[in-house]
């Protein structure tokens, strides 16, 4: 199963291609693959829980500049 790093890879590798069909829509990338667009986030959401359940899974906007996460998001300690 694929990590979040690696499907933000997967939509960097596309990226281009992206933003030039579907700029402002949402995308939706699991396992390494691009699976579909959406109208909303609420809509790709709904269909990556339905499909894929807990994840992990990206859902990002395209063309939309880069969310930087707080560390206390991206960090789990090995304890917890």
């Amino acid at each position: 199963m694929a990590d979040i790093k690696s499907n933000l890879a997967a939509y960097t590798k596309m990226q281009d291609e992206l933003e030039a069909k579907y700029m402002g829509k949402w995308v939706l990338f699991y396992d390494d693959k691009f699976i579909s667009v959406f109208e909303t986030f609420e809509d790709a959401a709904q269909d990556a829980v339905k499909q894929f359940g807990r994840g992990p899974y990206l859902i990002t906007q395209v063309g939309a500049p880069p969310v930087t996460l707080p560390a206390s998001l991206m960090f789990r300690p090995a304890y917890a």
